[in-house]
């Protein structure tokens, strides 16, 4: 048989109780009596999010096929975590539905009454092999051997997504934004359009690409709004935006003069020229 259902938050109580109708289906009675070891049958099983006292995985039974070749429509059809995959079953025997569903087949529990199909159930990749009859402690044995499989493989599939999430936080980063209140405007400056900030009195002149703006901050509060990965401090009253410094020049002083790409010229200090440089070679 196959059984399918969404994922739902259920009270440990509840997980009890579908555990024990599970392990009386797939063949095991309470207290070890031996179930029915001549059925060919198969269960297929999809993972819950967690019950909501401890969190941990489990599974619901929707569903049973008892011919092999209507197992693996069930599995195209329904995409289960896991299959309690009888050995003996008309049509296709438990190791021909395998063949069939190949290398993306959902986890295996190989659950018959001979032990002497264990091995070639090991050569197939299965994740358990449950010789009836069996105990209660054996089955919840083997539901844990199924979270922990499970929950590798969700470590796994993150691992490999892992590029992907990193490239949409950079997008996000790209995206940052300064919001600037002045009065009652609220002004909102991408920081990819911020060219460089000075400070004017007790103000903060913003130079940004096609406008200025005059705030009443300091410069040292704006600083910690913006990226420290993009914007730098070249001396007491300048920030800049190091994807805007189009070249550096040494000076005689030992400062260092930068031309942004509006055209400003400005000086940085020899107390910041090496944190501006650490910035922009750990960029590049």
């Amino acid at each position: 048989m196959v059984a399918v259902a969404e994922p739902r938050r259920e009270h440990p109580c509840f997980v009890d109780q579908k555990r024990c109708k599970l392990r009386d289906a797939v063949g095991g009675q309470p207290g070890g009596r031996p179930g029915d070891g001549e059925r060919g049958e198969c269960f297929a099983l999809r993972s819950e999010d967690g019950c909501c006292e401890c969190g941990e995985p489990d599974f619901e039974l929707v569903a049973e096929c008892t011919h092999g070749s209507d197992t693996v429509a069930a599995v195209a059809r329904e995409d289960p975590d896991v299959l309690f995959l009888d050995v003996r079953m008309p049509g296709l025997d438990g190791f021909d539905v395998l063949r069939a569903l190949g290398p993306d087949a959902p986890a295996v529990v190989f659950v018959t009454a001979y032990d002497h199909y264990a091995p070639q159930a090991f050569e197939r990749h299965a994740v358990e092999y449950l010789l009836k009859p069996f105990t209660d402690e054996r089955f919840a044995d083997v539901v844990e051997h199924l979270r922990v499989r499970l929950r590798e493989q969700h470590y796994a599939s993150l691992a490999a997504r892992l590029p992907e999430v990193l490239e949409r936080v950079a997008e996000k980063a790209a995206a940052r934004q300064l919001v600037i209140r002045d009065g009652g405007r609220t002004h909102v400056i991408k920081d990819d359009e911020i060219v460089w900030l000075e400070a004017d009195d007790y103000c903060v002149k913003i130079h940004a690409r096609g406008r200025h703006l005059l705030v009443r901050e300091s410069l040292r509060t704006l600083a910690r709004r913006l990226d420290p990965a993009v914007f730098a401090r070249v001396h007491r009253s300048a920030i800049v935006n190091t994807r805007c410094i189009t070249s550096i020049e040494p000076l005689a002083s030992g400062d260092q003069k930068l031309l942004l790409a509006d055209g400003t010229t400005l000086r940085v200090s020899r107390t910041r020229r090496a944190a501006l440089m650490r910035l922009l070679t750990a960029r590049h």
